[in-house]
């Protein structure tokens, strides 16, 4: 199971819509170790002046890494992520988390790290079976 979902806010989603707050934070107590890449690259992408901000640390255990990949698997996870930043998330193998501007989306620098050549060159061997 990817979140851990209150009671509460079940039954509001079996009843309606939810808001992106609530989405979020559920996201947020649930997936520690994502919500720090992602709000790490995005805080890092809004005080420094790169065109994106990129995490290159593997994660420390086999559970950090299985809460990256649901993150970034998930649309709805992901969506609420780069909603509640304001940013573009990009993914390459199994924890290089990027940030971009929103209008960075169709641009060179983007349309490169999201790319085929990208992420042919982004393989290294110990990344194999992550």
């Amino acid at each position: 199971m990817s979140l851990d979902v209150p009671a509460a806010l079940l039954e509001r989603a079996e009843a309606g819509e939810v808001d992106d707050a609530d989405f979020v934070e559920v996201v947020r107590t649930s997936l520690p170790y994502a919500w720090e890449v992602v709000s790490r690259v995005a805080s890092e992408l809004a005080s420094g002046s790169e065109e994106y901000a990129d995490n290159l640390v593997a994660p420390p255990d086999e559970v950090a890494r299985g809460q990256l990949l649901r993150a970034m698997a998930s649309d709805a996870i992901r969506g609420g992520l780069e909603r509640h930043f304001a940013i573009k998330l990009a993914f390459q193998n199994c924890h290089r988390v990027a940030a971009f501007p929103l209008s960075a989306v169709g641009g060179d620098t983007y349309s490169r790290f999201i790319g085929t050549r990208a992420q042919l060159l982004n393989q290294h061997p110990e990344l194999r079976n992550c």
